[in-house]
């Protein structure tokens, strides 16, 4: 086969969606889809008035634009991979484009001299077809919690997804076994903002294909096994100053004590918008059967130390490793929209004064001092969203406002779903 090149952007749903391309048109820098793709649900149901897609007005075209410099090898033969950003028929960025809303979080950050710096933890669960085609847990006996090798992972399709990723460029910190069996975790290294949340798109991607070539269904749905534990995309952030010094902490010690007045406004700020974010980082039915309490997931409204249990975790590693960690998002959600959704929040704590609640006493099991947790399902967190104006306003009111609209149809779509049927609703596109 010759050289192609497949462009993907990353939709409102989170699912992948591209082209391949011939040799002829890899310089081009540009390739356009029907916008209305925007108004397409998991079920593939067409909904004709969802909010700025032009399903009403005649179907136009969206351009996807990449930069040559940002293509890179593809994991398929012959082919070369790239992302980019969406712009609609008169040539404006287009509102809904999720690239697009992380690089205008970002352009707000360093308008005030500082740079996002993102690491995002990915934990997903590998199931397989049984004799009648149910998908079931993969079986890993041996499967313990930080297991490797072949008793966690019998296929070694792990180690195939090493091997590819390192080939193709991506940059790993770990890969593990979770706590439950068959659940993994894969990381990859800090990074810039955008170029960090391009990797993880194009690396889901691949993790998935790589594994379902050995017959395994890698999903990161937030809980595909009601008796397992549920599924998260922690986000850790950290801000470079001009100096490229780590602006989180005050110093060279990490842990609460030692946070700079900035990390202070952003976690600020994430607890102020607690409520509102949910309906972008867990912006799923599914979600909300991980997003519990007692769950480790980003519930209650609260922050602290090295503690697993509260939302907003504060390392205790300093000076250059200094980070916050936002234990919520999963990754149903488009991992541009939710970044760039907790850089708008993490600034307004800031900008607004927020005042930054008591650090989190409890251990979060059998007792919390937080008050305030997250909606308990899909069509009350889109409530909250709705009721969050200054979050709405800062990531982009179109953007929301579609967002609404499809998470409310989806709410009536899964209503009467339970169990493998709700899970089957996503599995095969996250």
């Amino acid at each position: 086969m010759s050289e192609r090149l497949r462009v993907l952007f990353c939709d409102h749903l989170s699912i992948p969606r591209g082209k391949y391309l011939p040799p002829s048109k890899i310089g081009n820098g540009a390739t356009r889809f029907a916008r209305p793709t925007y108004a397409v649900h998991y079920d593939k149901d067409l909904l004709l008035d969802a909010p700025h897609t032009g399903v009403r007005a005649g179907l136009p075209d969206m351009e996807l634009r990449w930069n040559e410099a940002d293509i890179r090898p593809g994991w398929e033969p012959g082919t070369h991979i790239v992302t980019g950003d969406l712009f609609d028929e008169t040539g404006e960025p287009l509102p809904l484009c999720g690239r697009g809303a992380l690089k205008r979080a970002i352009a707000a950050w360093q308008a005030r001299g500082l740079t996002p710096k993102v690491g995002i933890e990915l934990e997903a669960y590998a199931l397989v077809a049984n004799d009648t085609g149910r998908l079931v847990p993969y079986d890993t006996p041996g499967g313990v919690v930080y297991g490797t090798g072949p008793f966690t992972d019998p296929l070694r399709f792990t180690d195939a997804i090493w091997e590819k990723a390192e080939q193709v460029g991506f940059h790993i910190d770990v890969f593990t076994a979770e706590y439950d069996a068959p659940q993994f975790e894969f990381t990859l290294t800090f990074d810039d903002a955008l170029r960090a949340i391009d990797d993880i798109f194009l690396f889901r991607l691949l993790a998935r294909e790589v594994a379902l070539d050995h017959g395994i269904v890698l999903t990161f749905l937030p809980k595909p096994v009601a008796e397992g534990g549920g599924s998260g995309m922690h986000v850790n952030l950290s801000f470079a100053d001009a100096q490229g010094r780590n602006a989180v902490a005050a110093g060279d010690g990490g842990g609460p004590d030692n946070m700079s007045e900035l990390a202070r406004g952003c976690i600020a700020g994430w607890m102020h918008h607690h409520r509102g974010l949910a309906g972008l980082l867990a912006p799923t039915a599914n979600s909300y059967q991980r997003l519990q309490p007692a769950s480790l997931s980003g519930y209650w409204r609260n922050w602290g130390g090295d503690h697993r249990g509260v939302t907003c975790r504060i390392s205790a590693e300093g000076g250059a490793k200094a980070r916050l960690e936002h234990r919520m998002p999963d990754a149903s959600a488009n991992p541009y929209v939710a970044v760039a959704a907790l850089l708008h929040a993490a600034r307004l704590g800031g900008d607004a004064g927020y005042e930054l609640p008591l650090m989190e006493t409890g251990d979060c099991f059998d007792k919390v001092d937080a008050q305030e947790g997250v909606a308990t399902d899909l069509r009350r967190a889109m409530d909250d969203l709705a009721a969050d104006t200054a979050l709405a306003e800062a990531l982009g009111p179109d953007l929301v406002e579609h967002h609404l609209f499809m998470k409310r149809k989806e709410v009536k779509k899964t209503r009467d779903l339970e169990g493998d049927a709700l899970r089957d609703f996503y599995v095969w596109f996250i």
